[in-house]
């Protein structure tokens, strides 16, 4: 949580870390904070078949990464990171990866969805705390690419 309040900090952006009970999952989030479940920014982590590389996937909480438009982002075929690379990688568990302040910054793309709110909410790098965020700064700050890639 300290780098996640330290690159939104670096950001430029004066945002208020919320505690909540649970929010491991998207509708678990959504439910502690007061919003929709597609303002939950859910941060998938994909790593690369070919290059090993992690790619980030900002989803609008009640969709899912379609993977054949996710591959054709990433130019590769694409699995999901397991939970050790994700730590090791990103230096976050998986249920509190925050969509900034990775030790290693996987390239991004931001659900096109999200940009439907005025205010999204994401993990700020444990299962119990989030932030809330313009979706449009999150993609400028996250360095995200705005795509369509999801599905319900």
């Amino acid at each position: 949580m300290k780098r996640v309040r330290a690159a939104l900090d670096a950001a430029g952006e004066p945002i208020n870390i919320t505690e909540t009970a649970l929010a491991r999952t998207a509708r678990d989030a959504a439910q502690a904070v007061g919003c929709d479940v597609d303002q939950i920014a859910k941060s998938i982590i994909f790593q690369g078949a070919q290059s090993g590389g992690l790619f980030l996937f900002l989803t609008a909480g009640g969709r899912t990464v379609d993977p054949e438009r996710a591959e054709a982002l990433a130019g590769e075929p694409l699995n999901r990171a397991d939970a050790g690379a994700v730590r090791a990688r990103t230096g976050f568990a998986i249920g509190g990866v925050s969509p900034v302040g990775h030790l290693e910054a996987p390239r991004a793309f931001l659900d096109e969805i999200l940009l439907t709110f005025d205010t999204v909410w994401a993990a700020a790098g444990t299962p119990h705390h989030v932030f809330s965020i313009a979706p449009a700064r999150l993609c400028e700050i996250s360095s995200a690419q705005a795509a369509d890639f999801s599905s319900q």
